[in-house]
C-alpha cells in the first residue's frame, strides 16, 4: 500500500514502467504488471508482470479510474499494466479543444 498525493512519483517492481499521481490522496493498493508500486527509486525491479496484467502502459498518457478518484501520468513506458486494487487503471480519453473559426 502506498500513500497517494499529488506529485508522489511511484515505479514498477516487475517492469521499467513509471508514473506521478496528478490526482488523489490517501492510501491506496497502486499496482503495476499485479505487483505493487514502490516511490521512484526506493527499491530494484525484480520478475516479470504477470499474465493478467501485462497490457502495457504508454509515455505521456494519463491512466484513471472510472470513478476519477485517481490519475496519474506515465513518465517511463513499461509492458505491465496500470491496476488500483483489483480494477485496471484506463487510459484517459482527451478532449478535443473547441474549434477556433
Amino acid at each position: 500500500m502506498v500513500e497517494l498525493r499529488p506529485g508522489a512519483r511511484f515505479q514498477s517492481t516487475v517492469c521499467a514502467t513509471e508514473v506521478i499521481v496528478v490526482k488523489g490522496t490517501g492510501p491506496a493498493e497502486l499496482t503495476c504488471g499485479g505487483a505493487p508500486m514502490a516511490a521512484a527509486g526506493s527499491t530494484e525491479r525484480s520478475g516479470e508482470p504477470s499474465a493478467g496484467a501485462s497490457e502495457g502502459t504508454l509515455l505521456g498518457k494519463r491512466y484513471g479510474d472510472q470513478d476519477e478518484t485517481i490519475e496519474v501520468l506515465c513518465t517511463k513506458a513499461g509492458p505491465g499494466s496500470l491496476a488500483l486494487g483489483d480494477l485496471p487503471l484506463a487510459v484517459k480519453v482527451t478532449k478535443p479543444l473547441p474549434a477556433s473559426d
